[in-house]
């Protein structure tokens, strides 16, 4: 597999934020804490390819968000935010080496963040940042190779995947105060520790998944249930721009 990522902007205190009051974020633990990141994604196997770094725009190390990319197919977004529209073409530039591109057009949006793909059923969160025409366009997109994509209310947190991810084969985890997790059919569901509400996000990649380490009481009811080994980083300084662990990269099967 390929991890794609970007560099931590120097400009990342100025990020958009919806959920959380902004707080001083520090620049150079950030940069530490996304390089562990990526030895983490190394450790496990993946190549990590650096998309060019684009400095001045705050959210740009969220690079999950510029992008779909499936076994058959590479979804370009339109994220919600004015703001980080730009951060979409060098990403592009980058996936197009490996897959046919395929494009959310105005005056449709659609965050990468909102995506959750389970097997063949794509679960989009219906959030300000992802609208309803962007989920018509991705169905359109991705029915004729076999998924089905379905609409899911989410509240009180940024992205569906703030709020819900995969963290093993047939595990979810998931904070049942932002997503209703009986939207998931067939699908074991692992609620995060109330006192944890964002521990809903993990990486899964297979055999392994990464969490971030400050949610000990979700992880470690996770260890106890998930089939995957479960590789903790630090993640504090990211966590303030609202960014989680599957937001700093996209994972390609390659």
């Amino acid at each position: 597999m390929i991890a794609l990522t970007r560099a931590v902007p120097s400009s990342i205190c100025g990020c958009e934020l919806t959920h959380l009051a902004r707080e001083s974020i520090d620049h150079s633990l950030a940069v530490e804490q996304h390089g562990r990141y990526e030895s983490a994604l190394r450790e496990l196997g993946l190549t990590v390819t650096r998309v060019p770094a684009l400095d001045k725009l705050p959210d740009c190390v969220f690079v999950e968000d510029t992008a779909l990319v499936f076994d058959e197919i590479a979804v370009m977004t339109r994220p919600g935010a004015l703001s980080r529209r730009e951060e979409v073409a060098t990403v592009r530039a980058v996936v197009e080496a490996h897959r046919p591109i395929a494009t959310i057009d105005e005056p449709a949006t659609l965050d990468g963040g909102d995506v959750l793909v389970l097997e063949k059923d794509v679960y989009v969160g219906l959030t300000p940042r992802s609208s309803l025409s962007g989920l018509q366009q991705l169905r359109a997109i991705l029915a004729p190779l076999g998924y089905t994509v379905h609409g899911v209310p989410v509240r009180g947190c940024l992205h569906l995947k703030s709020a819900v991810t995969r963290a093993g084969t047939r595990l979810l985890v998931a904070n049942p105060l932002w997503v209703d997790p009986g939207l998931f059919t067939g699908w074991d569901v692992l609620p995060v520790d109330s006192r944890e509400p964002h521990a809903g996000n993990v990486l899964w990649l297979g055999n392994a998944a990464i969490v971030a380490e400050s949610f000990a009481r979700t992880n470690a009811a996770l260890a106890r249930t998930t089939d995957c080994r479960l590789v903790p980083v630090p993640a504090s300084e990211l966590a303030k721009a609202e960014g989680g662990v599957t937001c700093c990269s996209l994972i390609l099967n390659n």
